[in-house]
């Protein structure tokens, strides 16, 4: 087999189609195949910009009104201060699931429930499970509670 000796198959190739050109023509009178009235029906190139929504505002334009988007690397914690563990008895054990059901918090995070250091501890307390900063570790150390994790 050879190139030059290959036989056209009959009907491969296909006039293409002359629109505008009149009712008979298959693909005239009054849109052509383009659809109705707008910006695309019109002549010429329909080349548009990333984003372009046909004269309305665009959305990467909109955002920062609307309020931007939420991070996905953010991390599901809940914060506490020292001052409602005083609400428990001296040597109790906390854990999140008791401040939830004490009703302290509202819902167990993803991530945890990390402890702040605004107010004071005055009672010793065992902690358990919990992410601290490092001022209200120093403060939870100096009342004598016990921090274990």
């Amino acid at each position: 087999m050879e190139l030059n000796k290959l036989t056209k198959i009959k009907g491969i190739i296909r006039q293409s189609k002359r629109v505008g050109r009149g009712i008979g023509s298959g693909k005239g009178g009054h849109t052509v195949g383009k659809g109705t009235k707008g910006q695309n029906s019109r002549q010429g190139k329909h080349k548009f910009n990333v984003g372009f929504e046909g004269g309305q505002v665009p959305l990467y334009k909109r955002l920062p009104k609307i309020g931007g988007f939420t991070s996905y690397r953010r991390k599901d914690i809940i914060s506490i201060n020292l001052f409602p563990l005083n609400s428990f008895k001296a040597g109790a054990e906390i854990t999140p699931q008791t401040l939830l059901d004490r009703k302290i918090i509202k819902r167990l995070p993803k991530f945890g429930v990390k402890i702040l250091a605004k107010g004071e501890i005055t009672k010793k307390l065992k902690l358990k499970g919990f992410l601290y900063s490092d001022s209200a570790r120093a403060k939870i150390e100096q009342s004598g509670s016990e921090l274990v994790n």
